[in-house]
């Protein structure tokens, strides 16, 4: 806790392009966080070098990517939103916790094995320390909380067990984060294949709706969606491709499911996946404009990432002062 309010760490990485499950599912419940909490949202850079990137285009998907949550609507006065990169604690802090962090504990991260598999030709020691700086993004703050998904709430158990490891070794130094369980976000899938999650990585185009598709890619989009031949319109699980279409609908409008079922009643798919589209269209032209606004502000946006970096790295600083003095490393000469 700090400053009487709890911390809430959350971050995305610096590739590919955001979709909407990213938008629905995290960025639009982040937006009123910063009520109750102090709030860091890191553009997660350093994660993003396990995998060979082209310079330029890092920088350039870093940049639009800080964009886009001030585009969402996150404050950049109330939350801080700032670049991993440029707050040194998080590298500083990541090689400490390594030397507090088990070989055994890592091979047994299933991202890892997913990632070793996906990228045999580079199976770099980054790949399989990737949690302990995770572990470090969410020690530096003090986060008390973590909104994380199912496929991240290994590393969270695994940051949990460091925590009480150093804690038990030089006393109470890192607050011990508890997963998020505010309100969350609905599961958005994969418009081709509903029992997969939206990702921005997938190959196929018409799987993943875009945060900056203009409205007639996602009009056919919706077009192209996975559905069925039940001919109706019901929430269910028996019917994944339309229960998707409804969620997405729900998230966009603020309806009730029952609601929603009740308008579609007796529609055609085809209808009903047009009206889908014209909602996720409405949705997003607000903040496509709010970038591109950004996007010709160079100088205001520059001083979000100078300040913000600055704030962030404020708060680092006071944990990794703390963690050098237990550990013993020579104060440093100001």
């Amino acid at each position: 806790m700090i400053d009487n309010k709890k911390v809430l760490f959350s971050g995305m990485q610096a590739t590919g392009n955001l979709t909407l499950g990213n938008y629905l599912g995290a960025l639009k419940n982040w937006v009123t966080l910063a009520d109750d909490y102090l709030t860091f949202y890191c553009v997660v850079d350093l994660h993003s070098i396990t995998v060979r990137q082209d310079p330029a285009e890092l920088r350039k998907r870093a940049r639009n990517l800080l964009m886009l949550y001030i585009a969402a609507g996150i404050d950049p006065q109330k939350n801080c939103i700032y670049y991993q990169s440029h707050v040194s604690g998080h590298s500083e802090l990541a090689w400490m916790l390594n030397c507090y962090t088990y070989v055994g504990e890592l091979n047994r991260m299933t991202q890892f094995k997913d990632k070793a598999a996906k990228h045999a030709d580079n199976i770099n020691a980054g790949l399989l320390t990737y949690p302990v700086l995770m572990a470090a993004d969410i020690l530096l703050y003090q986060a008390d909380v973590v909104p994380v998904g199912i496929d991240q709430k290994q590393h969270l158990e695994l940051t949990r067990n460091i925590a009480e490891r150093f804690n038990s070794i030089y006393g109470d130094v890192f607050t011990v984060p508890d997963i998020y369980l505010g309100k969350a976000g609905r599961k958005i899938m994969s418009l081709q294949d509903p029992s997969r999650k939206m990702s921005k990585s997938d190959e196929n185009p018409n799987a993943s709706i875009y945060l900056m598709d203009d409205k007639d890619t996602i009009i056919r989009k919706f077009k192209r969606a996975v559905t069925d031949s039940v001919g109706e319109i019901n929430y269910t699980d028996e019917q994944p491709g339309i229960k998707n279409l409804l969620d997405i609908y729900c998230s966009c409008t603020g309806k009730d499911t029952e609601a929603a079922v009740s308008e579609f009643s007796g529609c055609g798919y085809g209808d009903f996946k047009l009206a889908v589209g014209e909602a996720v269209a409405s949705e997003l032209i607000p903040l496509q404009q709010r970038f591109e606004e950004l996007s010709k502000d160079k100088a205001y946006v520059d001083s979000v990432i100078k300040e913000n970096a600055e704030k962030a790295s404020y708060y680092a600083e006071k944990t990794m002062r703390k963690v050098r003095k237990k550990i013993g490393f020579p104060e440093r000469i100001r």
